[in-house]
């Protein structure tokens, strides 16, 4: 089926005693057990419902869902992206293990691999996310490779299929951050070659930013073999490749993210994510135009001194973009405004539009990252992500492009004054 159809048919659950259309909440803490074998077997198995922290039928539902949409193996739902990323490379890394990254990812991203994993004794390296840059620093203690299909916010788009080669040349899983692919509707990394992709579902799959939401997904493979923790016996003498398959990693996600630690997504949340997802396509395909509207228009403002968008040609991701990215290029824009943080103090001070940190929102949201979603790393490390004191990070909503253009007008003719300096 097509994203769409997908969007508004999958994850339903085919039996539910009263024929309900929509997604029923569960809004229960434990399940009950018809005897003492039924309970042995599925807390054996992880098969059937026992504990909410575990398995939801609701949030199972929106489960089903993203795997449809994403084309994937499986998925984990949890409570929240950073919960996502961490989970993910929780199931992959140990003491002693490194992690390649890029630079360019979210703060809070930067922030888990430099302050979490650091103290586990995991070694992380940031490099470019291009195919000779990671080759540079792959060795045999690398077990994933972490980077944003699209950078928040520097907007660099990877070389997806040649590190996904790269990876498989030595067997380490490629993690892709999807969420500015929004859950499959703009990229599907996974296709690519990706082995692993995260979500923070917060944004385009909720759309109206009112909850918060993660997502682990998987495909079909063989690489898992290569891991200690999955071709080893556990704690119960079992060895997860031999009882989960390819299925080992998520099951081990599911393991460590939810039943050890506990980052539960209420069912509550899932229904609403579930919801949002059914107006995914036509929220992207709107925000998007409006988008590329804003873009080519804020490239003839002389307050402005540059302008990132993937659907510009002249853009340094168009290439990239115009491979991996389907049914446009998606509703983030990034432009330097002049006079530096003066500058982008005076545009934000007189901007008719929301200041948020957060993205895919059905409201335009405006953000600085230097002072918000960067300023807790480090200036070399800010910079090295794309991230400088003039940069305004756009999430284009729902509403009309010409009122768009209105509102930024009204904080661009504060920057008039404002020298070149800064």
């Amino acid at each position: 089926m097509d994203f769409s159809s997908l969007a508004v048919l999958s994850g339903l659950p085919a039996q539910d005693p009263y024929h309900a259309v929509g997604l029923p909440i569960y809004a229960t803490a434990a399940y009950g057990f018809t005897d003492l074998e039924d309970g042995a077997y599925k807390f054996a198995t992880n098969q059937g419902y026992t504990y909410t922290r575990i398995q939801n039928p609701t949030v199972a539902a929106l489960e089903a869902r993203l795997t449809a949409l994403e084309g994937a193996l499986g998925a984990v739902c949890l409570a929240s992206g950073q919960a996502a990323s961490f989970a993910s490379l929780l199931a992959l890394v140990r003491s002693g293990d490194e992690v390649v990254a890029s630079p360019g990812l979210f703060g809070g991203t930067v922030g888990l691999l430099n302050q979490v994993f650091g103290l586990m004794g995991v070694r992380v390296h940031f490099v470019e996310p291009e195919v000779a840059a990671v080759r540079a620093v792959l060795n045999e203690k690398t077990r994933a490779v972490f980077v944003e299909v699209l950078g928040n916010p520097s907007l660099k788009l990877p070389d997806l299929q040649g590190l996904a080669r790269l990876c498989e040349e030595h067997q380490v899983a490629l993690v892709v951050d999807n969420t500015f692919g929004a859950v499959g509707a703009l990229a599907r990394p996974l296709e690519h070659g990706a082995h692993v992709v995260v979500h923070s579902l917060t944004k385009w799959a909720s759309g109206h930013g009112s909850i918060l939401g993660g997502a682990v997904l998987s495909r079909e493979t063989a690489l898992w073999q290569h891991y200690p923790q999955f071709s080893s016996p556990d704690a119960q003498g079992k060895i997860p490749w031999e009882q989960f398959g390819p299925r080992c990693f998520l099951e081990r996600v599911r393991q460590l993210g939810l039943s050890l630690g506990g980052m539960v997504l209420s069912p509550f949340n899932a229904y609403l994510l579930f919801q949002g997802l059914e107006t995914l396509t036509l929220r992207l395909e709107r925000a998007s135009q409006t988008a590329l509207i804003l873009a080519r228009w804020l490239q003839a403002q002389p307050q402005v001194v540059w302008v990132r968008y993937p659907g510009l040609p002249g853009d340094p991701a168009h290439p990239r973009a115009a491979q991996y990215l389907r049914g446009g290029f998606g509703s983030i824009v990034t432009f330097g405004i002049r006079g530096g943080m003066e500058g982008a103090s005076r545009f934000l001070a007189h901007l008719n539009i929301l200041q948020a940190p957060n993205v895919g929102d059905a409201r335009t949201l405006a953000v600085h990252p230097w002072t918000t979603t960067h300023s807790r790393i480090p200036e070399e490390a800010r910079r090295a992500a794309g991230v400088g004191p003039e940069m305004i990070r756009l999430s284009v909503g729902l509403e009309s492009p010409q009122d768009l253009q209105q509102m930024l007008a009204a904080g661009l003719r504060a920057v008039e004054q404002v020298g070149h300096e800064g």
